[in-house]
C-alpha cells in the first residue's frame, strides 16, 4: 500500500474508533439514566470515556489492529473488533478498580457501552471498508502496473502478485524479456512487448508503476531499462530475490549507502518489540520485588541444608551468541558443576542439552524450590538488565552452545527468556534436544504479543500446578 493510503486508512480508522466511543459512550449513559443531569459524578464519566479513548490511540497506533484492514473479511473483522472491545473493557475496569471509580461509576452504563460501542465499531468499519474498495477500484485511484519478466515464470508472478498486491493495485500489461509474444493474452493481460522497443512502447501506455522479475536479467542489462522507466516518471520495482528463498525471509533496505536487499526469518515492528521490552521491564520489576520477598526464607533454607553461596550464578549464551551471567537460588550442592562429568553418561536427553531425573546434586531444598520454580526468581534480574525477556526460548550454557550446529543457532537469534513455548509444553517430558529446538523455532518464526501472553498464562498454571517442573 502506498503511503498517502495507509496514512489515509491508520488515521481514518483511528478518528471513526474515537467517535464510536463517544457516541457508544453518550448513548449508553443517556440509555442507563433517561437523561444527563442524574448520571452522577460528571467528572468521573468524563475520565473513564477518556480512558477509553487513551486505550483506543494506544491499540491502534501500537498494536497495529487495523493491519490488512480492506483485505480482511467479515467474519475476521468480526473477530477482531470484538477482542479489541473485550481487551479494552479488561484494561478500562482494571484502571477503574485501581483508582477507586468503580465504587461510583454505572456497571449498566458499562455494559451498555462495551454491548454498543462493539456493534458500532463493526458496522462503521464495514462501511469505511466498502468506500475503501469502492474508492481504490476507481479509474483516479488505482495503481495501474507493468509488469516485465519471463515467459517461464510469468504466470507464477501473476499468482504471487495476485496474492500479495492490495486491492487499488492492477496487472494492465505485460512484457516479455526471453522471446516475442506480443499481442497475445495471459490471463486476460495484453502482452504488449519484448525486449526490443519496450520504453516506446510503456511511453505510450496508462501506467503508474513498474514491476521488473527477471532473476537471470544482469545488473547492466537491466540498468537501461530502469533508466527510462525513471525518465518516464514511472515507479519501477526491480525484483532482487534470489530464487528459491522465502520472500518472507527478505526486505529492502540501506547498508551504508547502498541499496540493498535484506534477508531475515525474524519480523516484527518495533512498535511490538518496544511493548514486549515494556512488558519485561514491568515484569521485571514486580519479580525483583518478589524475590527480595522471598530471599530470607530461601536463605535461610539453602544455607541451612548446604554449605555455600545462596545465589548459583553461570555464564549463559544470549541473543546471537552475546555472553551474560544467569543467576539463581542454589538448588545443588556446592560442587554439582564438578560432579556433572561423572553423571554425562546418565544424561537423559538426545542432545547437547544435560538433565537426568533423581539428579544426586540436587538437595531436598532444591528439589522443592525447582518444584514450585523459586529458584529462578533472581532471573527477573536478568530481565530487569535486558540480558533476558519474560518469554523466549531458554539460554545455553557454554558447553551446551559449543555443540551446537547451524540449526541450533537459530534459537539464539532471539533474546532468551525466563519461559517458553517448549517449558509449557510439558518441561519434563521432553526428551529430545531436537523437540526443544522445534518448540523454539515455532515461537521465534509465530512469535506475536498474543502468543507472549497466552505462554505467560500457560506458565502460571504450570508453576501453581507443579506440571513438568522436576
Amino acid at each position: 500500500m502506498n503511503q498517502k493510503n495507509k496514512v489515509m486508512e491508520v488515521y481514518g480508522l483511528w478518528l471513526a474508533d474515537l467517535l464510536c466511543i463517544i457516541g457508544s459512550f453518550i448513548l449508553s449513559t443517556y440509555i442507563r439514566f433517561g437523561n444527563f443531569r442524574d448520571m452522577g459524578d460528571k467528572e468521573i464519566h468524563f475520565l473513564v470515556c477518556s480512558v477509553f479513548m487513551l486505550f483506543c490511540t494506544m491499540y491502534n497506533f501500537f498494536v497495529d489492529w487495523n493491519r490488512n484492514f480492506v483485505s480482511r473479511p467479515w467474519q475476521k473483522e468480526a473477530a477482531v473488533v470484538l477482542r479489541y472491545n473485550v481487551l479494552m473493557f479488561l484494561v478500562v475496569e482494571s484502571v477503574m478498580y485501581f483508582l477507586k471509580w468503580a465504587d461510583v461509576f454505572s456497571r449498566l452504563v458499562m455494559g451498555y457501552f462495551i454491548i454498543l460501542n462493539t456493534v458500532f465499531s463493526f458496522f462503521v468499519h464495514i462501511l469505511i471498508k466498502r468506500i475503501l474498495r469502492f474508492y481504490y477500484s476507481s479509474d483516479k485511484a488505482v495503481i495501474k502496473v507493468l509488469l516485465v519478466t519471463r515467459s517461464d515464470i510469468m504466470e507464477g508472478t501473476l499468482d504471487r502478485l495476485a496474492a500479495g498486491l492490495d486491492i487499488q493495485y492492477q496487472i494492465t500489461a505485460l512484457a516479455c524479456l526471453d522471446r516475442d509474444m506480443a499481442g497475445q493474452e495471459v490471463r486476460g493481460i495484453p502482452v504488449v512487448a519484448g525486449r526490443e522497443g519496450l520504453t516506446e512502447v510503456a511511453t505510450q501506455l496508462t501506467l503508474d508503476e513498474v514491476f521488473i522479475n527477471d532473476p537471470d536479467l544482469s545488473q547492466q542489462k537491466v540498468k537501461p531499462l530502469i533508466d527510462d522507466f525513471d525518465e518516464m516518471g514511472l515507479i519501477c520495482h526491480y525484483n532482487l530475490e534470489l530464487p528459491g528463498i522465502e520472500s518472507s525471509h527478505s526486505k529492502i533496505d540501506t547498508f551504508a549507502d547502498y541499496s540493498v536487499i535484506t534477508y531475515i526469518r525474524f519480523h516484527s515492528s518495533y512498535k511490538k518489540l518496544l511493548i514486549k521490552r515494556a512488558m519485561d521491564i514491568v515484569g521485571g520489576l514486580v519479580g525483583v520485588i518478589i524475590t527480595i520477598l522471598f530471599f530470607p526464607f530461601v536463605a535461610l533454607a539453602v544455607k541451612l541444608e548446604s554449605p555455600g553461596p545462596v545465589f548459583f550464578s553461570q555464564v549463559r549464551i544470549g541473543r546471537n551468541g552475546r555472553r551474560f551471567k544467569i543467576h539463581k537460588f542454589r538448588s545443588m550442592y556446592r560442587d554439582a558443576e564438578e560432579k556433572k562429568k561423572e553423571l554425562e553418561h546418565q544424561n537423559e536427553i538426545n542432545g547437547p542439552m544435560f538433565k537426568i531425573e533423581n539428579d544426586p546434586r540436587i538437595t531436598r531444598v532444591g528439589k522443592f524450590i525447582r518444584k514450585t520454580s523459586i529458584d529462578e526468581l533472581p532471573q527477573f534480574l536478568n530481565v530487569l538488565k535486558g540480558d533476558m525477556s519474560l518469554i523466549g526460548t531458554r539460554p545455553p550454557t557454554v558447553d551446551e552452545f559449543e555443540k551446537y550446529n547451524r540449526y541450533y543457532r537459530r534459537r539464539i537469534s532471539m533474546t532468551p527468556g525466563l519461559t517458553g513455548m517448549w517449558q509449557v509444553s510439558g518441561r519434563s517430558d521432553v526428551a529430545d534436544f531436537d523437540e526443544v529446538v522445534q518448540y523454539d523455532l515455532q515461537y521465534i518464526d509465530h512469535w506475536s504479543l498474543s502468543l507472549d501472553i497466552k505462554i505467560l498464562v500457560k506458565t502460571l498454571k504450570v508453576v501453581f500446578s507443579g506440571k513438568g517442573s522436576k
